[in-house]
């Protein structure tokens, strides 16, 4: 049961040309590949500067507004260096993602006390930061944690 996402999902990646955002991006999108064979997921990223070029078969945009209207995305993953974090995570709200998956960690507390404000009349749910990410097994996985051990069923588990 799909709770966060499911298989109609458009997942980008801010941060996505980091050693670090790559590798996690290529890990979600085999999962899902895996999962579901010809589900996009997965469908790009975003880094300031670096807009116009791809990266392993993600298309890269420099901001979260021009990977929604090219992509339809309306789900951000986030791997940006911590004092970078509550700025992508307020420009994913901006631009109208509906789900932020902040992966990184380390992130200021009063960065994070500014977005907790600054997100509380938006339409926006977040998750994290500092965290391993979700997942809705057998369709596809937004985060770090390694999708083989995890099952479809009745039950669902947060963590701290």
């Amino acid at each position: 049961m799909s709770i966060l996402f499911n298989k109609d999902t458009r997942v980008i990646c801010q941060g996505i040309t980091g050693s670090v955002g790559l590798f996690h991006s290529q890990k979600c999108r085999e999962y899902a590949e895996e999962c579901q064979p010809g589900v996009n997921v997965f469908v790009g990223g975003v880094t300031p500067g670096k807009g116009g070029t791809e990266v392993d078969g993600f298309p890269v945009f420099n901001t979260v507004e021009e990977s929604i209207a090219a992509t339809g995305a309306n789900t951000s993953m986030i791997f940006v260096p911590p004092p970078f974090c509550a700025d992508a995570i307020m420009e994913a709200a901006d631009a109208g993602i509906e789900l932020i998956v902040a992966i990184t960690e380390g992130v200021p507390v009063l960065d994070m006390v500014r977005v907790e404000r600054y997100l509380a009349d938006k339409p926006v749910r977040l998750v994290g930061p500092n965290c391993p990410g979700v997942i809705t097994p057998g369709v596809a996985k937004i985060g770090i944690m390694p999708g083989y051990i995890h099952t479809p069923g009745s039950i669902g588990v947060i963590s701290k």
